[in-house]
Protein backbone atom coordinates (compact mmCIF):
# COMPACT_ATOMS: atom_id res chain seq x y z
CA UNK A 1 0.00 0.00 0.00
CA UNK A 2 1.27 2.90 -1.32
CA UNK A 3 1.87 5.49 2.57
CA UNK A 4 1.63 10.12 1.92
CA UNK A 5 2.02 12.43 4.36
CA UNK A 6 -0.76 14.85 3.33
CA UNK A 7 -0.13 18.68 4.93
CA UNK A 8 -3.02 20.70 4.09
CA UNK A 9 -3.60 24.10 4.36
CA UNK A 10 -7.25 24.84 5.47
CA UNK A 11 -7.16 28.65 5.01
CA UNK A 12 -6.06 28.24 1.56
CA UNK A 13 -8.55 29.03 -1.48
CA UNK A 14 -10.61 30.75 1.09
CA UNK A 15 -11.06 28.51 3.23
CA UNK A 16 -11.42 25.53 0.78
CA UNK A 17 -8.77 23.89 1.91
CA UNK A 18 -11.19 23.30 5.70
CA UNK A 19 -14.28 22.22 3.41
CA UNK A 20 -12.47 19.51 0.74
CA UNK A 21 -10.35 18.08 3.36
CA UNK A 22 -12.44 15.00 4.56
CA UNK A 23 -13.31 14.28 0.81
CA UNK A 24 -9.83 14.45 -0.06
CA UNK A 25 -8.91 12.24 2.24
CA UNK A 26 -11.24 9.64 1.23
CA UNK A 27 -10.21 10.52 -2.33
CA UNK A 28 -6.88 9.20 -1.58
CA UNK A 29 -8.06 5.94 0.49
CA UNK A 30 -10.54 4.89 -2.77
CA UNK A 31 -6.94 5.16 -4.97
CA UNK A 32 -5.12 2.90 -2.10
CA UNK A 33 -3.05 5.12 -0.31
CA UNK A 34 -2.55 5.16 3.22
CA UNK A 35 -2.72 8.80 4.56
CA UNK A 36 -1.85 10.55 7.38
CA UNK A 37 -2.89 14.13 7.60
CA UNK A 38 -1.55 17.14 9.17
CA UNK A 39 -2.97 20.62 9.01
CA UNK A 40 -1.08 23.70 9.17
CA UNK A 41 -2.06 25.80 12.14
CA UNK A 42 -0.18 28.95 10.31
CA UNK A 43 2.69 30.82 8.17
CA UNK A 44 5.79 28.33 8.28
CA UNK A 45 3.88 25.77 9.47
CA UNK A 46 3.90 23.66 6.08
CA UNK A 47 7.71 23.99 6.01
CA UNK A 48 8.14 22.34 9.72
CA UNK A 49 5.95 19.97 9.18
CA UNK A 50 7.87 18.85 6.01
CA UNK A 51 11.02 18.80 7.21
CA UNK A 52 9.90 16.73 10.47
CA UNK A 53 8.22 14.49 7.62
CA UNK A 54 11.31 14.38 5.66
CA UNK A 55 13.57 13.71 8.74
CA UNK A 56 11.34 10.41 9.14
CA UNK A 57 11.92 9.01 6.52
CA UNK A 58 8.58 9.49 4.39
CA UNK A 59 8.88 8.80 0.90
CA UNK A 60 5.49 11.01 -0.01
CA UNK A 61 4.95 14.23 0.80
CA UNK A 62 1.12 16.01 -0.96
CA UNK A 63 0.93 19.90 -0.43
CA UNK A 64 -2.99 20.43 -0.20
CA UNK A 65 -3.29 24.33 -0.69
CA UNK A 66 -2.17 27.05 -2.89
CA UNK A 67 1.36 27.96 -4.03
CA UNK A 68 2.38 29.18 -1.03
CA UNK A 69 1.67 25.56 0.86
CA UNK A 70 3.78 24.15 -2.00
CA UNK A 71 6.71 26.90 -1.31
CA UNK A 72 6.45 25.51 2.39
CA UNK A 73 6.58 22.11 2.07
CA UNK A 74 9.41 22.25 -0.87
CA UNK A 75 11.27 23.91 1.48
CA UNK A 76 11.59 21.36 4.13
CA UNK A 77 12.02 19.10 2.00
CA UNK A 78 15.01 20.81 0.26
CA UNK A 79 16.25 21.72 3.98
CA UNK A 80 15.71 17.80 5.10
CA UNK A 81 17.85 16.73 1.41
CA UNK A 82 14.38 14.53 1.48
CA UNK A 83 14.25 12.06 -1.39
CA UNK A 84 10.55 12.16 -0.72
CA UNK A 85 8.64 12.79 -4.12
CA UNK A 86 6.20 15.99 -3.54
CA UNK A 87 2.67 16.14 -5.02
CA UNK A 88 0.21 18.22 -5.29
CA UNK A 89 -3.57 18.91 -4.86
CA UNK A 90 -4.26 22.37 -6.05
CA UNK A 91 -6.53 24.69 -3.32
CA UNK A 92 -5.51 27.99 -4.09
CA UNK A 93 -6.03 30.76 -6.32
CA UNK A 94 -3.01 30.76 -8.89
CA UNK A 95 -1.78 27.39 -8.70
CA UNK A 96 1.56 27.94 -10.83
CA UNK A 97 3.20 25.52 -9.93
CA UNK A 98 0.02 22.58 -9.83
CA UNK A 99 0.54 23.75 -13.59
CA UNK A 100 3.99 21.99 -14.12
CA UNK A 101 3.09 19.13 -12.67
CA UNK A 102 -0.27 18.81 -14.47
CA UNK A 103 -3.05 19.09 -12.19
CA UNK A 104 -4.14 22.50 -11.97
CA UNK A 105 -6.90 22.01 -14.55
CA UNK A 106 -8.62 18.97 -12.34
CA UNK A 107 -10.97 19.90 -9.44
CA UNK A 108 -9.12 18.78 -6.13
CA UNK A 109 -10.57 15.18 -6.07
CA UNK A 110 -9.85 14.52 -9.69
CA UNK A 111 -6.21 15.78 -8.91
CA UNK A 112 -5.67 13.09 -6.26
CA UNK A 113 -6.35 10.52 -8.94
CA UNK A 114 -4.09 11.53 -11.14
CA UNK A 115 -1.50 11.68 -8.43
CA UNK A 116 -2.37 8.00 -8.32
CA UNK A 117 -1.35 7.36 -11.66
CA UNK A 118 1.82 9.77 -11.62
CA UNK A 119 5.12 9.69 -12.71
CA UNK A 120 8.13 10.99 -10.37
CA UNK A 121 10.59 13.80 -12.16
CA UNK A 122 13.79 15.72 -10.91
CA UNK A 123 12.90 19.46 -10.87
CA UNK A 124 15.06 22.55 -10.65
CA UNK A 125 14.79 24.81 -7.88
CA UNK A 126 15.57 28.38 -7.41
CA UNK A 127 17.78 29.55 -4.42
CA UNK A 128 18.03 32.79 -2.94
CA UNK A 129 20.48 33.24 0.21
CA UNK A 130 18.90 30.24 2.52
CA UNK A 131 15.79 30.03 0.89
CA UNK A 132 14.20 27.95 -2.04
CA UNK A 133 11.47 28.96 -4.88
CA UNK A 134 10.23 26.32 -7.25
CA UNK A 135 8.15 28.09 -10.07
CA UNK A 136 9.55 32.28 -9.75
CA UNK A 137 11.13 34.51 -8.38
CA UNK A 138 10.70 38.34 -8.45
CA UNK A 139 11.67 41.84 -8.18
CA UNK A 140 9.79 45.38 -9.06
CA UNK A 141 6.35 45.46 -9.99
CA UNK A 142 5.67 41.79 -9.30
CA UNK A 143 6.07 41.88 -4.70
CA UNK A 144 4.83 45.45 -5.02
CA UNK A 145 1.23 43.64 -6.58
CA UNK A 146 1.70 40.74 -3.93
CA UNK A 147 2.17 43.84 -1.35
CA UNK A 148 -1.09 45.37 -2.22
CA UNK A 149 -2.69 42.12 -2.78
CA UNK A 150 -2.31 41.62 1.02
CA UNK A 151 -3.95 44.21 1.94
CA UNK A 152 -7.05 43.46 0.45
CA UNK A 153 -7.94 40.31 1.77
CA UNK A 154 -11.45 40.72 0.64
CA UNK A 155 -10.38 39.73 -3.16
CA UNK A 156 -10.94 36.14 -4.61
CA UNK A 157 -9.97 33.97 -7.61
CA UNK A 158 -9.07 35.47 -10.70
CA UNK A 159 -9.86 38.92 -8.72
CA UNK A 160 -7.22 38.95 -6.27
CA UNK A 161 -4.43 38.92 -9.38
CA UNK A 162 -6.34 41.59 -11.69
CA UNK A 163 -7.55 44.65 -9.31
CA UNK A 164 -4.37 45.08 -7.64
CA UNK A 165 -2.39 46.15 -10.89
CA UNK A 166 -3.77 49.56 -11.54
CA UNK A 167 -3.39 50.24 -7.33
CA UNK A 168 -0.06 48.83 -7.82
CA UNK A 169 1.05 50.94 -10.46
CA UNK A 170 0.15 54.05 -9.21
CA UNK A 171 2.40 53.91 -6.21
CA UNK A 172 5.36 52.15 -7.93
CA UNK A 173 8.36 53.81 -8.51
CA UNK A 174 10.49 52.10 -11.20
CA UNK A 175 13.71 51.00 -8.80
CA UNK A 176 17.36 51.49 -10.72
CA UNK A 177 18.72 47.69 -11.10
CA UNK A 178 21.91 45.88 -12.15
CA UNK A 179 21.41 42.63 -13.69
CA UNK A 180 24.07 40.44 -14.23
CA UNK A 181 24.13 37.37 -15.48
CA UNK A 182 27.04 35.14 -17.99
CA UNK A 183 24.27 35.89 -20.99
CA UNK A 184 23.25 39.55 -19.95
CA UNK A 185 24.22 42.36 -17.88
CA UNK A 186 21.87 46.00 -18.07
CA UNK A 187 21.56 48.84 -15.97
CA UNK A 188 18.53 51.16 -15.52
CA UNK A 189 15.24 51.24 -14.59
CA UNK A 190 13.10 48.37 -14.34
CA UNK A 191 9.63 47.89 -14.37
CA UNK A 192 10.23 44.25 -12.89
CA UNK A 193 12.43 41.12 -13.35
CA UNK A 194 10.90 37.79 -12.99
CA UNK A 195 13.59 34.85 -12.51
CA UNK A 196 11.19 31.96 -13.93
CA UNK A 197 11.83 28.28 -13.17
CA UNK A 198 8.01 27.70 -14.29
CA UNK A 199 5.98 28.93 -16.96
CA UNK A 200 3.51 31.29 -15.34
CA UNK A 201 3.75 33.38 -12.36
CA UNK A 202 0.74 35.12 -10.26
CA UNK A 203 -1.82 32.59 -11.87
CA UNK A 204 -2.68 34.08 -15.22
CA UNK A 205 0.59 35.72 -16.66
CA UNK A 206 2.93 33.40 -19.00
CA UNK A 207 6.25 35.21 -18.15
CA UNK A 208 8.74 32.57 -19.55
CA UNK A 209 6.06 30.36 -22.20
CA UNK A 210 8.98 28.40 -22.90
CA UNK A 211 10.33 27.48 -19.85
CA UNK A 212 11.31 23.81 -18.49
CA UNK A 213 11.70 23.35 -14.93
CA UNK A 214 13.50 20.64 -15.76
CA UNK A 215 16.46 21.95 -17.98
CA UNK A 216 18.65 23.27 -15.63
CA UNK A 217 17.83 27.28 -16.35
CA UNK A 218 16.11 29.74 -15.39
CA UNK A 219 14.28 31.96 -18.04
CA UNK A 220 14.45 35.54 -16.98
CA UNK A 221 11.99 37.98 -17.62
CA UNK A 222 13.11 41.78 -17.61
CA UNK A 223 10.83 44.78 -17.80
CA UNK A 224 12.02 47.85 -18.46
CA UNK A 225 10.35 51.16 -17.05
CA UNK A 226 7.11 52.06 -19.52
CA UNK A 227 4.02 53.71 -19.21
CA UNK A 228 0.61 53.24 -18.24
CA UNK A 229 -0.61 53.40 -21.07
CA UNK A 230 1.89 51.03 -22.45
CA UNK A 231 1.80 48.57 -19.45
CA UNK A 232 -1.95 48.68 -19.77
CA UNK A 233 -1.35 47.38 -23.22
CA UNK A 234 1.02 44.44 -22.23
CA UNK A 235 -0.75 42.84 -19.81
CA UNK A 236 -3.42 40.73 -21.69
CA UNK A 237 -0.11 40.31 -24.09
CA UNK A 238 2.36 38.76 -20.94
CA UNK A 239 -1.06 36.80 -20.59
CA UNK A 240 -0.79 35.39 -23.68
CA UNK A 241 2.51 34.82 -23.57
CA UNK A 242 2.99 36.74 -26.56
CA UNK A 243 4.72 40.06 -25.02
CA UNK A 244 8.42 38.23 -26.23
CA UNK A 245 8.54 40.80 -29.10
CA UNK A 246 8.06 44.37 -27.13
CA UNK A 247 11.21 46.87 -27.33
CA UNK A 248 10.35 46.98 -23.46
CA UNK A 249 11.24 43.57 -22.65
CA UNK A 250 14.26 40.81 -22.46
CA UNK A 251 14.01 37.39 -22.33
CA UNK A 252 17.44 35.19 -21.58
CA UNK A 253 18.13 32.11 -20.02
CA UNK A 254 20.82 31.42 -17.54
CA UNK A 255 21.67 29.23 -14.41
CA UNK A 256 22.50 32.52 -12.36
CA UNK A 257 21.79 36.00 -12.06
CA UNK A 258 22.60 38.61 -9.91
CA UNK A 259 20.15 41.58 -8.66
CA UNK A 260 21.48 44.80 -7.23
CA UNK A 261 19.15 48.04 -6.42
CA UNK A 262 21.97 50.33 -5.63
CA UNK A 263 19.32 53.14 -4.21
CA UNK A 264 17.13 51.09 -2.53
CA UNK A 265 17.04 47.49 -0.05
CA UNK A 266 15.15 44.09 -2.35
CA UNK A 267 11.96 43.56 -1.95
CA UNK A 268 11.01 40.28 -3.78
CA UNK A 269 8.50 37.58 -4.08
CA UNK A 270 9.51 34.09 -3.88
CA UNK A 271 6.75 31.57 -5.45
CA UNK A 272 4.02 34.67 -4.61
CA UNK A 273 5.61 35.37 -0.87
CA UNK A 274 6.84 38.62 0.17
CA UNK A 275 10.48 38.86 1.37
CA UNK A 276 11.88 42.31 2.27
CA UNK A 277 15.45 41.60 2.55
CA UNK A 278 18.16 44.55 4.33
CA UNK A 279 20.77 43.59 1.86
CA UNK A 280 20.84 45.18 -1.78
CA UNK A 281 22.12 42.49 -3.96
CA UNK A 282 21.53 39.19 -4.12
CA UNK A 283 22.62 35.88 -6.30
CA UNK A 284 19.45 33.60 -7.62
CA UNK A 285 20.71 30.35 -8.78
CA UNK A 286 19.18 27.33 -10.03
CA UNK A 287 20.06 24.28 -8.36
CA UNK A 288 19.50 21.37 -11.30
CA UNK A 289 16.89 18.76 -10.66
CA UNK A 290 17.24 18.81 -6.61
CA UNK A 291 13.36 18.26 -6.04
CA UNK A 292 11.49 15.12 -6.85
CA UNK A 293 8.16 15.70 -8.15
CA UNK A 294 4.89 13.32 -8.96
CA UNK A 295 4.18 14.69 -12.57
CA UNK A 296 0.34 13.78 -13.66
CA UNK A 297 0.62 11.96 -17.55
Amino acid sequence: MIHAHVILNPAAGGGAGRRLEDSVIRAFRTQGWSVELARTEGPGHARELAARAAEDGVRRIVAVGGDGTVHEVANGMLRQRAAAQLGVVPVGTGNDFAKLVGVARHAPLRAVAQLAAARARRFDVGRVGDEYFVNSMGLGFGPEVVRVRNAMPGLKGLWSYVVPLPRAFFGYRAPLCEISSAEWRERGYVMMVEVCNGTTAGGAYRFAPGADPADGYFDVCLVRRVSLLRFLGAVPRVMRGTHLGMKEIKLFRTREVVLHTPDAPLLLHLDGELRALEQRQCSVRVEPGRLNVLVAG
